[in-house]
């Protein structure tokens, strides 16, 4: 986990934009005044899944194998882990609870666009494996 450390300025520039666009994107999609602000509380638990969140895409984004492209797989790791972790997780839970499908897509939506802006954030900014 040293990696995190060596890599900490873009991983909390990563973590920042995830919030903003959530922030953004909960503001568009949520519609209702009833919400208002979001509070201190749910603002820091927010940027801690965020923060955690690019800490593993920077840690995926320097195992990546470099035949494939920079480009591609800093684009193409968070869908796949996407694909593979967050979208099932959120179908089962949210369908558990009997949650319009309209709103799994918005939430799924929102988690990939996180997590893509957050790999171009890391990628953009540059990252340092760890040393072997």
């Amino acid at each position: 986990m040293v990696y995190i450390l060596q890599n900490l300025f873009p991983i909390l520039a990563a973590a920042v934009a995830g919030l903003l666009l959530g922030l953004v994107w909960w503001k568009a999609t949520d519609g209702s005044a009833a919400s208002g602000r979001p509070s201190g509380r749910f603002l820091a638990v927010a940027f801690v899944a965020e923060f955690w969140l690019a800490c593993i895409l920077a840690g995926a984004l320097i195992l990546a194998p470099p035949e494939a492209g920079t480009w591609v797989m800093a684009i193409g790791t968070p869908i796949v882990i996407w694909v593979g972790f967050v979208l099932p997780a959120l179908v089962v839970s949210f369908g558990r609870r009997a949650v319009p499908g309209r709103t799994i897509a918005a939430e799924g939506g929102h988690w990939l666009a996180v997590m893509v802006l957050q790999a171009v954030v890391l990628q953009a900014i540059g990252l340092t494996p760890p040393p072997t």
